[in-house]
């Protein structure tokens, strides 16, 4: 990128916007590959890593183990192989079917060869992908801070449509998230490094500590090992200030959501509900409005 480029787009925030929106709509497309196959990639992980456990305590594989599950797709399967497909008749889908947004449209939402229905998720994950990453470059403008924002952003969407699906929040984004923010406070980016860190520790602790209250209750698991990793990495971008409102707002949410449920869908309530999305949608929230809140919170008290 030559520095007129660059000189341009720092000097002209809404052309940097559009800009990072676009950029946005591609990312989205590119996350809906992630989103479906980080779970079977961890999926046949743990199939190969189960079949060498077995070989090495017996000796040998039992025959119904050799063969490979009709459930899975078989190797080589990784973000890159094997190409896009049609699920319902295997059409490889071309690079001009996979354009965001305007294939969706042109296709009429519909596959070119088998004209069963495409799933209205897709565009709908790379609309949402692009105007939050939109919102980011508004918010932050030119600068390092709206590509950590970018990259935190797209890490949550991720979380939240695997652990939508799959009940799984995979230490594959989870912990490099945490990471991340640990090293951009490094140099105080949104947070003192020191709240970093004991924001980390404490968004940990706090759910694990939970999770053991709860299990020495009432003998269930009321949330996942994933839960405490993703509010861990929450704290390691804002710091421990952030942590309790955070865990309010993704409980109200997830309170309101799972009632809703039971009342209107007739859901068991029995059955878990993933945490992860409202953690991941209160953590964005707290990011970009956080200090607003925090601080209408104080007015209100004092």
């Amino acid at each position: 990128m030559s520095n007129q480029v660059i000189q341009y787009l720092a000097n002209n925030p809404e052309y940097f916007t559009g800009v990072i929106f676009l950029f946005g709509l591609m990312f989205g497309s590119f996350f809906n590959v992630v989103i479906y196959r980080v779970p079977v990639m961890m999926q046949l992980e743990w199939l190969e890593n189960c079949r060498d456990f077995i070989k090495e305590m017996f000796g040998k594989l039992p025959k119904e183990l050799e063969a490979h599950p009709e459930s899975l797709p078989k190797p080589p399967f990784n973000i890159a192989k094997p190409d896009s497909t049609c699920p319902h008749c295997g059409h490889k889908i071309r690079w001009y079917e996979n354009v965001p947004l305007a294939s969706y449209v042109a296709l009429k939402g519909k596959c070119s060869s088998c004209k069963n229905t495409i799933s209205l998720r897709y565009p709908i994950i790379e609309l949402v992908t692009a105007l939050l990453s939109g919102f980011a470059a508004w918010n932050f403008g030119f600068g390092w801070e709206t590509a950590a924002a970018l990259a935190f952003t797209w890490a949550l969407i991720c979380l939240t449509m695997i652990d939508f699906d799959h009940k799984l929040l995979p230490d594959q984004i989870t912990l490099p998230l945490m990471w991340l923010g640990l090293l951009l406070n490094m140099q105080g980016m949104f947070a003192s490094l020191e709240d970093a860190v004991i924001g980390a520790v404490a968004g940990y602790m706090c759910l694990w500590s939970l999770y053991w209250a709860f299990k020495l209750l009432t003998g269930k698991e009321g949330m996942g090992y994933g839960d405490f990793k993703l509010l861990a990495a929450l704290g390691a971008w804002m710091g421990w200030q952030y942590l309790l409102l955070i865990l309010v707002l993704s409980s109200m949410v997830g309170a309101v959501v799972g009632i809703s449920l039971i009342v209107i869908k007739g859901r068991d309530k029995n059955i878990p509900i993933p945490f992860g999305p409202y953690l991941a949608a209160a953590g964005w929230i707290a990011f970009f409005w956080g200090e607003a809140i925090l601080r209408q919170y104080q007015r209100f008290l004092f």
